[in-house]
């Protein structure tokens, strides 16, 4: 009888574990993880990581340590390696010697990640960061992602990305991440033709569809040869952070595109979405009951109302004593109850006033408030009170800014993992093939 597929995950920078619920409820399961913040002393995140999830296959420690010193077999092997990792100079130090290989900067994250795919070489990959990755820095306009995808081609990695807006797809938050896939070239039949990839049989657009308006001749014209690609990237991740993006005022990665063995073509994509949109006043309607000390007092709320409203003042920097005048545009106060939620930052919790915390007028009493932690958690997708689990209020308020929305990882992990299957009987398909000709 045949071993049934197994459909593992490795997941890196777990954060309070927003991957992996939404991955388990789409049937993968994580046999290892990883959560270390390296700037505290108590590790909140991973703490409630475990309260959920049980300490089994977890490490709490540096991930560059883990992957310089481990040996492949120390990490248990996995179908799917998964991860939200910061945005950071991705910038390549020259090699030593063609033996040495890459050499990213001290301390970069991207770096490990790498490690681990030459380690364990796993056949799916899908990737979480700001979409502020595709056109960093400001010097070099997308040369991160250009370092990135380039050194994805040199592992032998195909990639996609999306730059996803939850609440274009019915969450309760405007909430905008780039998702990286990636599928490694030898793992099974490699037929991808990209423009199709980008609207229509990628495991983007499979899990958060797009517009096809004005693009289905270009199907037509990919039946044996792919259109022109947008760019093509050096074999060289060093010549690619020392060369890519410079003089450019714009970075020339849209919010979707496809990479296959360094060329890339890149599109600007229009979601589509026709089911129930939820929003902010759907997850508050949920409260029962708000603690005094969300409450906004009487005498706080003219402070809260001149940080939230626009601004033309002369100012004074108190290091250079230089004169300057400084000018911010309004924000919605209190917020809107009848749209999705602005971006949850990670600086949202605490009762000082602040332009971007959100504040509302609850439907119960009428009285402006912050909102709980609970609510936060929910506008995530997490269950209520995730994050309860000995961590301040404000403390829970950063997880949540630092997490993603699970459900969109819920249709993205449904979509590896049809493709997963999809390769699956294709290979299953070959052997029966050969066996006939060997036969």
């Amino acid at each position: 009888m045949a071993k049934p597929p197994e459909f593992r995950v490795a997941e890196l920078f777990a954060g309070v574990g927003g991957f992996r619920l939404g991955l388990e409820r789409t049937g993968w399961s994580v046999v290892w993880s990883n959560q270390w913040e390296p700037s505290t002393i108590t590790q909140h995140a991973s703490e409630c990581y475990v309260t959920h999830f049980g300490p089994e296959g977890h490490a709490c420690d540096d991930i560059a340590k883990i992957v310089s010193s481990a040996n492949p077999v120390d990490i248990p092997d996995h179908e799917l390696l998964v991860g939200g990792f910061p945005c950071q100079d991705y910038s390549v130090a020259k090699p030593l010697s063609q033996a040495a290989g890459i050499q990213g900067k001290k301390g970069v994250l991207w770096w490990s990640i790498y490690r681990m795919l030459e380690m364990k070489r796993p056949a799916f990959v899908l990737l979480e960061n700001v979409d502020r990755l595709l056109k960093s820095p400001a010097s070099q306009r997308g040369r991160d992602f250009a370092i990135i995808l380039s050194c994805l081609a040199q592992l032998g990695y195909v990639a996609e990305w999306r730059v996803v807006n939850a609440a274009e797809y019915g969450f309760p938050q405007r909430r905008r991440r780039v998702f990286l896939y990636a599928h490694r070239l030898d793992h099974c039949g490699f037929a991808w033709k990209p423009i199709r990839r980008i609207y229509q049989d990628g495991v983007m657009a499979k899990a958060l569809p797009v517009s096809k308006a004005g693009v289905t001749a270009l199907f037509e014209s990919e039946a044996d040869e792919p259109s022109a690609p947008s760019l093509e990237l050096d074999a060289n991740p060093y010549v690619v952070s020392e060369s890519f993006g410079r003089g450019l005022a714009k970075s020339p990665f849209e919010n979707a595109g496809v990479m296959i063995e360094g060329r890339v073509w890149t599109a600007s994509v229009v979601p589509v979405y026709r089911g129930k949109a939820a929003v902010l006043g759907d997850v508050v309607a949920r409260t029962a009951q708000v603690p005094e000390k969300y409450l906004i007092s009487e005498d706080r709320i003219d402070r809260w109302v001149y940080l939230k409203g626009s601004k033309s003042e002369p100012r004074v920097d108190k290091r250079t004593g230089h004169k300057y005048n400084y000018s911010e545009g309004g924000m919605a106060f209190p917020d809107p109850l009848d749209r999705p939620a602005r971006t949850i930052l990670t600086g949202e919790g605490g009762s000082s006033a602040s332009r971007f915390k959100h504040v509302i007028t609850d439907p119960r009493t009428g009285r402006l408030r912050r909102l709980l932690p609970e609510e936060l958690e929910e506008l995530n997708g997490f269950p209520r009170g995730w994050t309860d689990t000995g961590m301040s209020d404000g403390r829970r308020a950063f997880m949540m800014g630092n997490a993603l929305v699970v459900g969109v990882v819920m249709r993205i992990g449904q979509a590896i993992k049809d493709e997963a299957e999809s390769c699956l009987d294709e290979k299953a398909a070959g052997y029966a093939r050969q066996a006939g000709t060997d036969t």
